[in-house]
């Protein structure tokens, strides 16, 4: 909850007029009895006219007040809590964006998502109440409660002696409940988890027929979920018909005592009246401390979740000039005796904690100069992609140095680093937006280098084919687009800023061999100076680099060029013989 106050606290002007506006709209309200009151049995037995219409028209008149300044309460009130959320999004997208690779691994993108979502509206409901319910409430219960012990200590004191149950009754379950709504939100990363995987694999789950047996298991991740959120519901639920009870009783010992007394000449019958609305009042406002402490309960798992993200500071810290490895070479990229597995600790950036796991990369050596380019090539799974990760730093090493330009990556700034790079990687992302703009990408592109890339890239033929060209929209993941379109339109971004270091991460999977060949060809011809990575799954795409790095299994097997593969590689030679037709 501190995460809570916390972001409130930017609005505390905003927030203090809200409750005092809110503060000054209940005891409006708490005022309507008492005159009710005034009116029966002051007003009504003189018999005169014109002092009731006065008193009248003062009750109407705090009526009104009342009314207007709750509603202006709640508008505040909303507006405040929207700008909270508004900044915690902010504020928790900018720490989700910064998150380390294995950060981003351990927390699960379902969890980040439902972190952003459901979680930041939680708190935003509980800013909300805050700032309303929390002084309505609290008010309603106190100013009842002092109101009636001046209007008769004797009847008032029913309702105080059960004051001290109710509130144990719901600090108990508030105390059980915290936990409860904690499982419910996980339970729900579990059906944004499901959701997202069958979004997005909705195709292979078509193809496939295994529609039901996606319904099935989204309905079992639903079921799961509505199962604990029904258990904390019911949880939180106990204090109000328990309130509820408790409260009638004591109207009802406050009718058949009011009634004596009124009988036997001791009370007036105002005073009866008076008690009864006040009394409802009460239980207005222990109603509302229920939700409050419901509320509370969820917004607290949720701020708890959301402040484990803004908590965690990354685990990539920027080394000085002085504390980087030093390679034993000057080329523009080098990787020395590189190891690396995926899930290592996240506070440990430079070695495991508990368990030996398995090695995405082992002993990894290679080095690129100024220019050259050099092509990667090995079964699904053997660490290509992960050499990329560690390039660009979205991972660090475990054993051994990466560095470019002869320093240690882990001394650049992040963004300064990767601003060296034009990437391609695989599967990556086409957003809902125009052609030119997914291409651009938010850099200042003229149109001359937005067409030079999409021509090197091969994408202005179907570009121009379209009758708004590029201007025109692409869905969301380019859902509209073909899977060659899509590729070449990934090429095209990341020509698009003659980028010093160039990575392909099997980015023409999708694409004919006439068309792959044309986009190298030009990529040779134009970006000559780029130096080019490209992982590939053929043998035609690499065949021409200045080197090439057999992968099998997060280990090297062979480096060279394709001559000298031939020769040397036994698994390469295979690779080139299957693709080339040579064997049976």
């Amino acid at each position: 909850m501190r995460m809570l106050f916390r972001a409130m606290g930017r609005y505390k002007r905003a927030v203090a007029i809200c409750i005092a506006i809110k503060l000054l709209g209940t005891l409006s309200e708490l005022l309507l009895p008492y005159i009710l009151e005034h009116i029966i049995d002051k007003v009504a037995p003189l018999g005169d006219l014109r002092l009731a219409l006065l008193w009248g028209l003062m009750m109407f008149a705090a009526a009104f007040v009342c009314r207007q300044l709750n509603v202006l309460a709640n508008r505040r009130g909303i507006e405040t809590a929207h700008r909270v959320s508004y900044d915690i999004r902010q504020e928790l997208f900018g720490r989700t964006v910064n998150l380390s690779g294995s950060q981003f691994d351990a927390f699960g993108l379902p969890s980040l998502i439902s972190r952003m979502t459901s979680d930041s509206y939680n708190v935003q409901s509980a800013v909300q109440q805050l700032q309303t319910l929390c002084v309505r409430a609290p008010m309603l219960l106190i100013g009842g409660v002092i109101v009636t012990l001046i209007m008769d200590a004797s009847l008032a004191m029913i309702l105080v002696a059960m004051l001290p149950v109710l509130i144990l009754v719901v600090f108990m379950v508030t105390a059980r409940g915290l936990p409860m709504y904690n499982r419910v939100q996980r339970r729900l990363d579990a059906v944004v988890r499901v959701m997202r995987e069958n979004i997005t694999g909705i195709r292979v789950v078509k193809a496939l027929s295994k529609t039901e047996y996606e319904k099935r298991r989204f309905a079992q991740a639903n079921e799961d979920m509505m199962d604990s959120d029904i258990a904390a519901g019911t949880v939180m639920a106990i204090p109000s018909p328990f309130m509820q009870l408790c409260v009638n009783g004591g109207l009802t010992l406050v009718v058949l005592i009011g009634a004596g007394r009124v009988n036997g000449g001791m009370m007036e019958p105002g005073v009866i009246l008076a008690f009864l609305t006040y009394f409802n009042m009460i239980n207005m406002g222990l109603m509302g401390l229920s939700r409050i402490f419901m509320t509370l309960s969820r917004a607290g798992a949720s701020a708890e979740r959301i402040d484990e993200v803004l908590r965690t500071r990354t685990d990539q810290r920027a080394l000085g000039p002085d504390e980087g490895l030093t390679p034993a070479g000057d080329e523009l990229i080098r990787f020395e005796h590189v190891s690396f597995s995926y899930g290592e600790d996240s506070g440990d950036s430079t070695g495991f904690a508990g368990e030996e796991r398995e090695m995405a990369l082992a002993d990894v050596s290679f080095a690129l100069k100024r220019g050259e380019s050099l092509g990667i090539i090995g079964p699904t799974g053997c660490g290509k992609s992960t050499i990329i990760s560690l390039l660009m730093r979205f991972y660090d090493v475990r054993e051994g140095g990466v560095f470019v330009d002869g320093r240690d990556v882990r001394t650049y700034d992040k963004d300064a680093l990767r601003r060296r790079f034009g990437t391609c990687f695989q599967n990556d992302m086409v957003f809902q937006d125009t052609l030119r703009e997914n291409v651009r990408f938010g850099r200042d592109l003229d149109d001359a280098a937005f067409r030079a890339a999409i021509e090197d890239a091969m994408a202005a033929e179907y570009i121009d084919s379209l009758e708004d060209g590029p201007e025109h929209q692409a869905a969301i993941k380019g859902a509209n687009l073909s899977g060659g379109q899509r590729q070449r339109l990934l090429v095209a971004r990341a020509l698009a800023a003659n980028p010093e270091i160039l990575v392909l991460d099997d980015s023409s999977s999708a694409l004919d061999y006439q068309t792959d060949a044309a986009m190298r060809r030009a990529i040779r011809e134009h970006h000559g100076e780029s130096t080019l990575i490209m992982i590939a799954q053929r043998v035609s795409s690499i065949m021409g680099m200045t080197h090439i790095l057999v992968m099998d299994n997060g280990r090297c097997v062979g480096y060279g060029t394709h001559e000298e593969l031939l020769k040397t590689c036994p698994a390469y030679l295979e690779t080139y013989k299957i693709q080339m037709g040579e064997m049976a």
